[in-house]
């Protein structure tokens, strides 16, 4: 028998081996094209009376197996199907496809290559006492918090106890025993609609002197047509026993600025770094568009003193019209900021359309591209934009193909695990992933999926006891150091970077 690579490369089977799709199972082709939309009908009309209706092969190769002959990466892709090997048989389907289709397709091979069970870390229940060996660290996980719905975000308090947001709308208090204390009173009315809620909690850098605790939420009002309208503000307050008090407005958009209640895109993540400025996000809220536009707080990362008061270097102060606490704009739905430890560099992680999701270095006045440059498609398998870079528009760090619904975000400070030491965690809600990357120069040069399939997780922070708490869908689960040998369990899946 002759060698797999060798039977490939031969004329007859060379035409469209660009890329091995492999999938747990094969999925008729109706269902490929209800799932995917127009991206699959292209490949049902131009692609599957060669490489069969199923990606499984007919006169051209199967795509279910993972031989890369002709480059393996986005644009190696894109050339191969644009411009064919008509000496082996293969169309130059750029002439009859348009480019922006072409990108969709690429998307699409991507996709169904990621159905593929890859041997993922994958935990099952009991929920607790799960022990597992990384490339690093063999490290446990136990349910450090239960009964909590959607938890989004949360801050450790100096006894010990903790803040916790629920998306929903509530922020509880947890004591130092692990158990709710009780919800928090006196809060703003806030939209829970959709993927609107309450974000972020955070505590000023001098908590222990000022008692400040931020909060991001989806502020709810009524516009002049007296609809209900919200979008992200940001305020901060004291806690009196179980009371919201002594309340501030860090941020609060012009009426006009508001949307629809409910909807998409609300960011909602805060950070401080060094000097005590405040940064925050906010979605573009549903209008694409917006992003490019400064006139407009959605779709930006914002910076303001702690107190709201805009900074003078700020880039956009004197520029007529412009909102004030803008840092840097085209941002589609930032829900990951997060300071690296030792290079002060700031970046956010936030959802790209299907397709695209990205991490960004995020620097000042700088255009990070949304809608105009992106890796990914519409949700229905058209193409979105035909460009992924553009003069003036910034390169994500790193961006994942299909998406994972990035979430929240930290880097791994503290002692408990030595080696990960200024890693960067991330979440993720529609994999319901948790990756360690590696980010050296600005550059994400290793990633490891640590576990999935636990549920969607919205944050990771790195606790006062250096310990790693991850929130989970109706729990908070802290990951610890464990003894370095595991002698049952699963291992952490490597990623390749392309």
């Amino acid at each position: 028998m002759r060698p797999l690579r060798s039977f490939l490369a031969s004329p007859r089977f060379a035409p469209l081996a660009l890329v091995g799709v492999l999938l747990p199972g094969l999925l008729p082709a109706q269902g490929i094209r209800e799932r995917t939309g127009k991206v699959a009908e292209i490949y049902a009309q131009h692609c599957a009376s060669c490489h069969g209706d199923q990606m499984q092969g007919a006169s051209a190769p199967s795509m279910l197996d993972d031989i890369w002959l002709n480059g393996g990466d986005d644009d190696s892709l894109a050339r191969s199907i644009r411009n064919g090997f008509p000496d082996r048989g293969m169309p130059a389907w750029g002439v009859m496809i348009p480019e922006t289709e072409i990108r969709a397709m690429v998307i699409f091979m991507r996709e169904m290559r990621a159905r593929h069970d890859r041997g993922q870390l994958t935990f099952a229940e009991p929920k607790d006492s799960v022990t597992a060996q990384s490339a690093l660290h063999a490290y446990q996980v136990n349910t450090w918090l239960d009964d909590v719905t959607e938890p989004w975000s949360m801050a450790f308090l100096p006894d010990g106890g903790a803040l916790v947001t629920e998306k929903r709308g509530r922020l509880l208090r947890v004591g130092a025993d692990r158990k709710v204390v009780g919800r928090i009173d006196g809060l703003p009315e806030i939209d829970n609609d959709g993927q609107a809620g309450l974000f972020e909690v955070l505590l000023h850098p001098r908590y222990a002197e000022n008692g400040w605790v931020y909060l991001a939420f989806s502020d709810l009002k009524r516009d002049k047509e007296d609809r209900k309208v919200s979008i992200t503000r940001v305020i901060r307050g004291r806690l009196k026993g179980q009371t919201w008090v002594d309340q501030e407005t860090i941020f609060e958009a012009r009426l006009d600025h508001y949307r629809k209640a409910g909807g998409v895109h609300f960011g909602g993540r805060l950070a401080f770094d060094r000097a005590g400025y405040l940064y925050f996000t906010i979605g573009d809220r549903g209008p694409m568009a917006d992003a490019q536009d400064t006139t407009r707080p959605n779709g930006k990362v914002h910076r303001v003193h702690d107190d709201g008061r805009i900074p003078a270097d700020n880039p956009f102060v004197g520029d007529a019209g412009a909102v004030q606490s803008i840092w840097s704009y085209g941002h589609r739905n930032p829900q990951g900021l997060a300071f690296h430890p030792e290079t002060g560099q700031l970046f956010d992680l936030e959802h790209g359309p299907r397709g695209g999701d990205e991490l960004n270095l995020v620097q000042r006045a700088r255009n990070y591209g949304w809608p105009v440059i992106s890796y990914g498609m519409n949700y229905d398998g058209s193409t979105l934009t035909p460009f992924t870079a553009k003069a003036g528009m910034e390169q994500p760090v790193v961006y994942w193909v299909p998406s994972l619904g990035v979430c929240g975000m930290n880097f791994c400070t503290g002692n408990e695990f030595p080696r990960w030491k200024n890693h960067l965690f991330i979440t993720s809600l529609a994999a319901q992933e948790l990756r360690r990357l590696e980010v050296v120069d600005g550059k994400v040069v290793y990633q490891e999926i640590l576990f999935k399939n636990l549920g969607r997780i919205r944050h990771v922070i790195t606790g006062p006891d250096g310990a790693l708490y991850v929130l989970l869908p109706s729990r908070i689960a802290r990951i610890s150091a464990a003894p370095e040998k595991v002698a049952a369990g699963a291992v952490a899946d490597r990623v390749a970077l392309r």
